[in-house]
């Protein structure tokens, strides 16, 4: 069941032509997810040892997957191939591949070469030269 909240807000309806004055509307705002911030006592307590590791491996796959999104945006957006890119970072096109499938993930040196890629990525293939 969804939240509703309805409020008269006033708004300052902006008309070039006519200048109208602020005039009240009605809204009807609905919350995405009430229990957000909320502990249920109940479903802790139902929680198992098997439930926390299954969500752990989900937490870690879905970090996986944005690491390998974000891997694979750095190098398209520079126009490079896997080939040419791993070969600029210094890395195999093997490493490079498990990366952008999300099955490894960067070691620290390549993950900090990565954002710099990403944030001055003309400025880092220079250094890289």
């Amino acid at each position: 069941m969804t939240a509703r909240l309805k409020r008269k807000l006033s708004v300052a309806v902006h008309d070039e032509q006519a200048r109208q004055s602020p005039r009240s509307v009605s809204v009807t705002l609905e919350a995405a997810n009430p229990a957000i911030g909320q502990i249920h006592p109940g479903k802790v307590d139902a929680t198992t040892e098997d439930d926390l590791r299954r969500q752990v491996a989900e937490d870690e796959a879905a970090a996986m997957q944005e690491v390998a999104a974000y891997v694979r945006r750095i190098r398209k957006r520079m126009g490079m191939t896997q080939r040419d890119f791993a070969v600029r970072i210094n890395v195999s096109v093997d490493t490079l591949r498990d990366w952008e499938k999300g099955k490894r993930l960067p070691e620290e040196p390549a993950k900090a070469l990565l954002r710099i890629l990403d944030k001055v990525p003309e400025i880092a293939l220079a250094a890289l030269d």
